[in-house]
């Protein structure tokens, strides 16, 4: 018998629609061979021990229904074990379930995933925090804050974060190394980030090169010289071609580290953590077993 447990975060609005949810896991999981539970997680922590508690069970799937913080949250306990992640997706931005295809409705992701298949991806670590979707240092960090805050996805709120965060961002200089030796000195970069999937979220498409399981992630960069360039071509993010932009640089890596002038805060899949000045990111090839739609779009 497959166990399947639902760890669901209350904060990310699927407690109006939990009915409709368990009524379509009991109607796409109907006559399979399957124990299903339900939990809800009241804060990061107890999500962390609740998804530590399935490891322990044996639950072959964890099913977590929220944004892609959640999903990070619950799938750093996943990595290197036997339990595989499957994304409902119920935040804002849904970088993870968009690369994957997995729709943002909860009870069509359902009846995807109920016939989905299981595979392995990479999982990048950032100064040994690990990442599934995207990383980023600068002005590209602290838009995808600002962004996070609007209830509507799209251009326009994109445009308003970035012009926010245009004033508030602390520019600094950075230098970074590949694992291949090359070596670029960085002049204020506004963009920054390392992507291990394609995806910023809310349907900005930031990598749209990369692969969930070559070893690789993609590094997108521009500096602040090319601001209003990147800006009046902003549009790029959605239909997949901000690498087109002249003067955005981009480049496969397995390793990079970014020496910065001070500490300041590192974008995670959706979240702001406080690093050090200087920022290693390398791959963990395939180690983390998702649940995806059979015909997922890379």
């Amino acid at each position: 018998m497959q166990k399947i447990r639902l760890l669901i975060n209350p904060r990310s609005g699927i407690g109006q629609s939990f009915r409709s949810l368990r009524t379509a896991v009991d109607h796409h999981l109907e006559g399979q061979d399957v124990d299903v539970t339900y939990q809800f997680t009241q804060s990061k922590e107890d999500g962390i021990a609740k998804a530590k508690r399935a490891v322990d069970d044996g639950v072959d799937t964890v099913l977590v229904v929220g944004g892609d913080g959640t999903v990070s949250t619950i799938g750093r306990v996943l990595i290197h074990t036997d339990t595989q992640l499957g994304v409902i997706p119920a935040g804002s931005g849904n970088g993870f379930a968009r690369h994957f295809g997995i729709d943002l409705q909860p009870a069509k992701a359902v009846a995807q995933l109920a016939h989905g298949q299981s595979r392995n991806i990479d999982v990048g670590v950032v100064n040994d925090v690990p990442f599934f979707v995207t990383c980023s240092m600068a002005w590209d960090a602290a838009i995808v804050r600002t962004f996070e805050k609007f209830p509507f996805r799209g251009i326009l709120p994109y445009v308003f974060a970035g012009v926010q965060e245009f004033f508030d961002y602390k520019r600094q200089n950075m230098r970074v190394q590949f694992h291949d030796g090359e070596t670029r000195e960085l002049v204020q970069p506004v963009i920054l980030t390392i992507a291990n999937l394609t995806q910023f979220g809310g349907g900005a498409v930031i990598a749209p090169g990369a692969k969930p399981d070559d070893g690789e992630f993609e590094f997108v960069c521009a500096l602040q010289r090319d601001f209003a360039l990147v800006l009046a071509n902003l549009a790029r993010l959605f239909d997949g071609s901000i690498h087109r932009i002249p003067h955005v640089y981009t480049r496969s890596a397995r390793q990079i580290c970014v020496e910065r002038e001070h500490a300041g805060p590192v974008q995670l899949d959706g979240e702001l953590m406080e690093m050090d000045a200087m920022v290693n990111v390398h791959v963990k090839p395939q180690a983390l077993r998702v649940l995806v739609p059979q015909k997922e779009e890379e």
